[in-house]
């Protein structure tokens, strides 16, 4: 039964990446793992990604790049100020500047980085190294 499809997106990406795949299908496709797998493909952690209709919902057809060394979904959804965004990245990647916190935010799904330059904050959904 399915309880996170942003979970279990990212664990099937990882489980791929770990495998050496060049691809691998998402499903159910939503649209909050849509919104994440923009930011992973503007932040080049991912080539491409594409919707394909399967009757059931849909699922994404995820073009890896081999750039991911881990990605996870944060639990529970942490409320971030845009002043605490360091210390979110301290405690959730491994070195400052490498990896991605993605977060929703009032401008939609964004990258930490992204998050600083506008000066808002939000949520944490997930995190990619």
């Amino acid at each position: 039964m399915l309880q996170d499809p942003l979970n279990d997106a990212m664990s099937v990406i990882r489980n791929a990446e770990v495998a050496g795949k060049g691809e691998c299908l998402v499903r159910p496709a939503s649209k909050l793992v849509g919104h994440v797998l923009d930011v992973m493909k503007a932040s080049d952690y991912i080539t491409a990604f594409e919707r394909v209709e399967d009757g059931r919902g849909g699922v994404f057809l995820v073009r890896l790049k081999g750039n991911i060394n881990n990605c996870g979904v944060i639990k529970p959804r942490a409320a971030v100020r845009r002043t605490d965004l360091e210390k979110w990245e301290a405690r959730y990647l491994p070195a400052q500047d490498f990896g991605l916190l993605i977060l929703t935010t009032t401008q939609g799904v964004i990258s930490q980085s992204r998050a600083k330059e506008i000066g808002v904050g939000g949520k944490l959904i997930a995190f990619v190294y």
